[in-house]
């Protein structure tokens, strides 16, 4: 993370110092390496992460031009491309985490409760009618992706839902802590959702949790707000855990049954 984002920045000074526009060609690999005195392969990675950001764009076989230098430009303060950076690395190594092993499932669900407990606490007490209206939104967006069985869609209202939260806290590292995760709460929302619903579990539990977590703050009732959170959080990791131990012993069962043979 230090590595690639010290190559970033050496790279933007390369670019403005150079005085590059978008559209302009960078120079090769070997030739970067050698004015920036870093090796290939932390070079690769932060062109990579920049790529990502939108900065830069590679082609293959001509090589890496200037996509968005505004994105880069040190007008912006470092530490915004240092946040997108820590955005998408979070996402980049814990995502296929996620996708395997069901503890790092339940470590993001525990951090959800700590998170969005005390998001839920600060909006309740500071949302404006206008902070409702946008979580109404969302809740309503989720309510109609879930009827219609838009398992992608119920998932991304779902994430929005609780990032408008966060917004509604009006408190800025919260929002920003949110904001660095907010990629990662959706997958792993997405992995949840998709697992309840293989399993074909009634969704009218979370549906009124949802909307108990809406009523809390509409009322501005700081503690329902926090319990109401802690308790959809906690009972989707109850339902998630069972369907994870039933698929196990499953799986166990079916290794020992070939065993048998």
């Amino acid at each position: 993370m230090k590595v690639a984002t010290q190559v970033i920045e050496q790279l933007i000074w390369l670019i403005d110092n150079n005085g590059l526009q978008d559209g302009d060609r960078l120079p090769s690999e070997r030739q970067l390496c050698q004015r920036l005195g870093v090796s290939r392969t932390s070079l690769r990675e932060a062109l990579q992460h920049m790529n990502s950001l939108g900065i830069v764009e590679s082609r293959t076989g001509s090589g890496t031009y200037i996509k968005d230098r505004q994105k880069a430009h040190h007008d912006q303060p470092m530490g915004v491309l240092a946040d997108k950076l820590a955005d998408s690395l979070i996402v980049q190594t814990l995502t296929p985490l996620l996708d395997h092993d069901s503890r790092y499932r339940l470590d993001v669900q525990e951090a959800r409760i700590v998170l969005e407990g005390g998001t839920a606490w600060y909006a309740a007490q500071r949302a404006t009618p206008q902070d409702i209206e946008k979580i109404r939104f969302y809740y309503q967006q989720l309510s109609d992706s879930q009827a219609h069985g838009d398992t992608a869609q119920a998932a991304t209202a779902d994430a929005n839902f609780h990032l408008a939260i966060a917004e509604a806290s009006q408190n800025a590292v919260l929002l920003q802590m949110m904001k660095n995760v907010f990629h990662l709460l959706r997958h792993n929302v997405v992995l949840a959702r998709r697992k309840i619903y293989t399993e074909h579990y009634d969704f009218d539990t979370l549906h009124a949790q949802h909307f108990a977590i809406l009523k809390a703050i509409e009322q501005h009732d700081t503690e329902a707000a926090r319990e109401s959170v802690g308790t959809h959080i906690k009972f989707v990791i109850q339902q998630v855990t069972k369907i994870d131990e039933a698929m196990a012993r499953q799986e166990r069962i079916s290794r020992l049954s070939a065993l048998s043979l």
